[in-house]
């Protein structure tokens, strides 16, 4: 990679560590476009540069909300009986995703599915509705099924899955900090299984590039992680400190950017 290359990645690195502290996120989403460029530039085979994006950026959810959530542990804001709750759920759907569904999308279609789920995360983000009070989260098989469906939503568009779960939390009352803490905490297992799932489901894919482990680029895991893991901390402790809905609202606006850039590539794709 050339310098260029290098710093974009560990800009987007540390903007992704931050907002995982701050707002519970992976990162996933923030990276993808980044590194969609990137690899574009490297001249990796078009057919398998949105899965290595979507891959590698699951990946770096690994190490960033690790960094996460141990900040956010120190200060007693993660709900862990709720992260063991949702997790098996989560981890079943992400190997199943991660495995089975990613190797079938094509490239024009993932991008869509991806450019889409931005859309709702960014109306979620720039909403901000309010639960009716007195709703509360549902029993073990509700919580499995919700896992599940989010695992396997989350592993599809290379997210730790908190567009979807910090939604559902506050919807049942989990108080804000606590529901964006908490996602952070369900980041880790989500990644860890769709990872795998990548893994396993790509290997000895003849498509892809030296420095790879199935769709995962393991010299862009290196330089985002480099930065990631230093900056997640100082997000999630000013997430005690911030308006967290008003940075809510600006980085709902900034994915619908994203959004349009995904779109795009998906227009291109699609060869229109």
């Amino acid at each position: 990679m050339l310098l260029s290359d290098i710093l974009m990645l560990m800009l987007c690195g540390g903007i992704s560590g931050f907002l995982a502290g701050l707002l519970g996120i992976g990162g996933g989403m923030i990276l993808v476009p980044f590194m969609i460029l990137v690899f574009g530039h490297l001249g990796f085979n078009p057919e398998v540069i949105v899965h290595m994006a979507i891959a590698t950026g699951m990946a770096t959810i690994l190490f960033t909300t690790s960094s996460a959530i141990w900040a956010h542990h120190k200060h007693g804001s993660v709900d862990w009986k709720l992260v063991v709750a949702l997790s098996p759920g989560m981890i079943f759907g992400g190997l199943v995703g991660g495995s089975e569904l990613f190797e079938a999308l094509k490239t024009s279609w993932l991008s869509l599915f991806f450019a889409i789920f931005i859309v709702y995360s960014s109306i979620q983000m720039l909403l901000n509705k309010k639960p009716k009070p007195g709703r509360e989260l549902p029993g073990p098989l509700g919580l499995f099924g919700f896992g599940t469906f989010a695992g396997a939503l989350a592993s599809l568009v290379g997210a730790g899955g908190a567009f979807i779960t910090v939604p559902f939390m506050l919807w049942c009352n989990v108080k804000p900090h606590n529901a964006m803490a908490s996602s952070s905490g369900l980041g880790f297992p989500i990644a860890a299984a769709a990872t795998l799932g990548y893994m396993y489901g790509s290997w000895g894919n003849p498509n892809l590039p030296v420095g790879s482990l199935g769709f995962v680029y393991l010299p862009a895991v290196a330089c985002i992680v480099a930065v990631s893991i230093f900056t997640a901390p100082i997000g999630a402790k000013m997430a005690r400190k911030l308006n967290v809905g008003q940075l809510k609202r600006v980085f709902g606006v900034m994915l619908l950017f994203l959004a349009a850039f995904m779109l795009n590539e998906s227009r291109k794709a699609f060869g229109f």
